[in-house]
């Protein structure tokens, strides 16, 4: 009679297919070497194939280690949650929520909308996960989802939010050294940030939003890599006009001319709807969005460059 693999053999073998070496697979889950390895020998002999070759570089799967990884991808998601349900009581606004959002909204909007929610709350735990990767929601690698893109499945509870605006942004001091553009044209003459790798989807924004042929002389494929960037002074990018209008110093450049709407929403399991603590946290995020939404599309956000443009003529005249 065969014998069911124990799902540490299973967490056990995704880690070291993850890390490469049974020794930072157990750095990893604060386990021994040898119980790795007897781990993955456990799997093996349970399924009678091999699933990992010695290599120089290290541990290398094999075709078998390759057909069994999604579906450890999926024990591994589905354990993670399971704990996460079984943390939080009937009730209570207690347990943990993993919320998943975009590096840059993660980042820079996400904790002063979740920060007050603890406070409230002091018993419930946020897991912030900050990947321009989606995660799944129907396989539960994620309780709650803000989406830049329209959530596609079944089964999913959401709310849009709107279209948060993104612009043409540079730091005064570069504007004070190399002018202001008047046109999208002018943009050829000016140090622009933006992505490194030219995918599809960059691609559609630069023909449809922007000037054919753009360059870009600072690119990096991490969006907070450039919103630095743009707050270094290094040149003239594109970012959400609301996190430009936290700082004085940034100016909206050719609002006008140019502007992406980046549709938003908030996305959870529809089974989630009776939990209180991830009820508690879907609604605290979409108000917060919403007001976030409201500030970037405020008329106000457009005043700094007028503004600053008659500040630069002056100096300019002296």
């Amino acid at each position: 009679m065969s014998i069911e693999p124990s799902w540490d053999f299973y967490r056990s073998f995704l880690t070291v297919l993850q890390q490469g070496s049974l020794s930072a697979a157990a750095r990893e889950l604060g386990l021994t070497q040898p119980t790795i390895g007897r781990h993955v020998d456990a799997l093996e002999l349970a399924i009678g194939a091999e699933l990992f070759t010695r290599s120089p570089n290290g541990l290398l799967p094999t075709d078998a280690a390759l057909a069994l990884k999604p579906y450890a991808e999926t024990l591994a998601a589905t354990t993670a949650a399971l704990l996460r349900t079984a943390s939080g009581q009937r009730d209570c606004v207690t347990g943990t929520v993993r919320v998943s959002a975009s590096e840059v909204i993660a980042v820079e909007v996400l904790p002063a909308i979740l920060g007050p929610l603890q406070e409230t709350y002091p018993e419930l735990q946020i897991e912030l996960s900050a990947s321009d990767t989606i995660e799944d929601l129907v396989n539960r690698e994620a309780d709650i989802a803000v989406r830049m893109a329209e959530p596609q499945q079944d089964a999913l509870v959401v709310r849009r939010i709107g279209d948060i605006p993104l612009g043409f942004h540079a730091h005064r001091r570069y504007l004070e050294r190399y002018g202001i553009p008047q046109t999208l044209a002018d943009l050829a003459n000016h140090r622009l940030i933006g992505f490194d790798r030219q995918t599809a989807y960059v691609r559609m924004v630069m023909k449809r939003y922007a000037v054919p042929g753009i360059e870009f002389s600072f690119r990096s494929d991490s969006n907070l890599a450039q919103l630095s960037a743009i707050r270094a002074g290094v040149g003239i990018g594109i970012c959400q006009t609301g996190l430009a209008r936290e700082n004085p110093d940034l100016v909206h450049i050719l609002p006008d001319a140019f502007s992406i709407p980046l549709g938003t929403w908030v996305a959870m399991h529809e089974s989630l709807k009776s939990s209180p603590r991830c009820r508690a946290t879907f609604d605290v995020l979409v108000k917060g969005l919403q007001d976030y939404h409201r500030y970037s599309t405020s008329a106000q956000s457009r005043k700094s460059e007028s503004i600053f443009a008659k500040n630069h003529a002056q100096i300019s005249k002296r």
